[in-house]
């Protein structure tokens, strides 16, 4: 563990947190590591070497950090090259911190590779460069698979829009009348546009499906008159194969991630109870903030590195732009998704009510995303204690009318008495 001396800098005294530590630029073919050494006196020694990144002369780098009795390594988050490094101090037993760029940049104009490295360990030494969260490697592994799905299904979703604005061009208004182009009706239909170069109207009737019989007219009536060339039919077969290919991996992945999360099953059960939540959210959830929620110190850490808080930019004293921050780029989405579930769930109307009050005052997308960072507390707070869903303020929402009644009465009859202690005549 890391431990402190003072020294005396101008007015005030600077504490070195770390005596012998390492900062390193990483590229993509090399990496430059500086060993600051603050062992005697105040004055800072330092060693530098350059290694490859191919995995021997990355051993050798570990091998070279143990040598100098140096067990704590500071690098920048540089793409996914810092990723190798890391694999190999991790199972050396070095503990290294991943910090974003934005809080080790060096000043421009005095800056280059060997510069760079020792910039990031002067930081470092001190304590003034904030750790990155990374999670364990299992979850690192659960993570690679939710973000791929998420990826997947986002190409699904492409691929749909594809299909669906190929039948808008050949004057085919068929999404108009039904309310999913992918479900049984429809989709039994476009699969028959796309194969048959004729149109035989009472075959088309024949394919709906009983709740959409009573709309065959208007069925016909948006395909009748349509124009569909073998070429643009080639296109949306092509379209076609490739979104069942994309479910097929879909289904795949999912078969993998039900897998490696089978040790998670009690926890994805404990956030099921809250509302809004499925099975594919509890997991994405769990892959993105971990298990172990003693590293974000509080739920207040762990929502703004969600990206779920207002951001802090105040000059002169005047208060800048407040909007949320851009972190949690899959997290944030997911318990946004899940706050929409939340506000349309009818077992349970708190989260529901809540947003109708948030919304009246600020909007509805700031009151979505207020719902989704209610979430994200709640998560925390349930993967602490272990205890199921059950808010402290749930008996104000799920009121009975006749108390709520007592309650307004009561707080009216508190406001006049203050309000008559002021001196003031209420009628």
């Amino acid at each position: 563990m890391p431990s402190s001396s003072l020294f005396y800098l101008g007015e005030e005294y600077v504490k070195v947190v770390y005596p012998i530590c390492c900062g390193v630029d990483i590229h993509k073919t090399f990496l430059i590591g500086t060993i600051v050494s603050t062992t005697d006196g105040i004055q800072p020694n330092y060693q530098k070497k350059r290694f490859s990144t191919y995995n021997s002369d990355l051993r050798r780098f570990a091998d070279w950090h143990h040598l100098n009795n140096c067990l704590d390594v500071c690098m920048e988050s540089a793409g996914k090259y810092w990723v190798p490094v890391f694999n190999i101090l991790e199972e050396r037993g070095i503990r290294v911190t991943i910090a974003n760029p934005k809080w080790v940049k060096a000043v421009k104009g005095n800056k280059d590779d060997t510069k760079d490295s020792k910039w990031i360990g002067d930081l470092f030494r001190l304590g003034l460069v904030p750790g990155s969260f990374i999670p364990p490697k299992d979850i690192r592994i659960l993570r690679e698979f939710t973000r791929y799905r998420s990826k997947l299904v986002s190409m699904k979703s492409s691929e749909k829009n594809r299909f669906q604005n190929a039948f808008t061009v050949c004057n085919v208004a068929l999404d108009s009348v039904v309310s999913d182009m992918f479900g049984k009706s429809a989709t039994a239909i476009t699969d028959y546009l796309i194969s048959e170069d004729t149109f035989n109207p009472e075959y088309c009737v024949s394919l709906l499906q009983r709740s959409l019989k009573k709309k065959a007219d208007s069925v016909l009536e948006s395909i009748e008159g349509y124009s569909i060339t073998s070429e643009q039919r080639l296109r949306m077969r092509i379209v076609r194969s490739h979104l069942n290919y994309i479910d097929n991996l879909i289904h795949e992945v999912d078969s993998a991630i039900d897998t490696i999360v089978e040790k998670h099953e009690s926890l994805i059960s404990l956030l099921r109870t809250i509302p809004g939540v499925d099975r594919n959210s509890a997991i994405t959830i769990i892959s993105e903030i971990g298990n172990d929620m003693s590293q974000c110190g509080s739920s207040k850490r762990l929502c703004c590195w969600a990206g779920l808080t207002p951001g802090n930019n105040e000059s002169a004293g005047k208060k800048k732009s407040v909007r949320i921050t851009r972190a949690g780029v899959y997290l944030k989405p997911a318990l946004v998704q899940v706050a929409h579930a939340a506000v349309k769930a009818t077992d349970n109307s708190y989260y529901r009510l809540k947003y109708e009050q948030i919304s009246k005052r600020r909007g509805k997308k700031r009151a979505i995303i207020a719902i989704a960072r209610m979430i994200l507390t709640a998560i925390y707070q349930m993967m602490i204690t272990g205890e199921v869903w059950n808010p402290t303020d749930l008996f104000k929402v799920d009121m009975p009318e006749s108390l709520k009644e007592k309650q307004l009465a009561k707080a009216v009859h508190q406001a006049t008495k203050f309000l008559q202690k002021q001196g003031l005549t209420v009628s």
